[in-house]
């Protein structure tokens, strides 16, 4: 069993910064590659960032890129996103999640394990 544990959300203002970051337990961290979606009420849940196990190629949704960034540390079992000049439309809880399946990083469903989500408010 994989568990997957968001920290760093909050309260920041419009043009703020926030570091969100996830723990992954297990100890085949490496082998899979990580993402981050969001769903604001009401909505979907979205694609926000993706990186392969190795770390080696990100990919982003178009509304964010320039702004976040996701690194990860394997020897810590670690995801973070990097959320720079946030818009209230940032507003969401955010997730991480494990892709386990083939296919696009932007599906839901290439993703097996997910984590309880920690909420990120932008005040305009």
């Amino acid at each position: 069993q994989v568990q997957l544990v968001e920290s760093g959300g909050g309260l920041v203002q419009t043009g703020g910064s926030l570091r969100l970051s996830c723990a992954a337990s297990g100890r085949t961290f490496s082998n899979y590659a990580m993402g981050w979606f969001r769903q604001a009420p009401g909505k979907e849940r979205e694609f926000v960032a993706a990186i392969t196990g190795s770390g080696s190629s990100t990919y982003y949704a178009d509304s964010v890129k320039g702004r976040f960034t996701i690194v990860r540390d394997n020897a810590k079992n670690t995801v973070s996103l990097q959320m720079n000049s946030l818009k209230p439309e940032d507003t969401a809880v955010y997730y991480c999640a494990r892709k386990s399946g083939s296919g696009s990083y932007i599906r839901t469903y290439v993703y097996d394990y997910w984590g309880q989500g920690t909420q990120v408010t932008v005040s305009s």
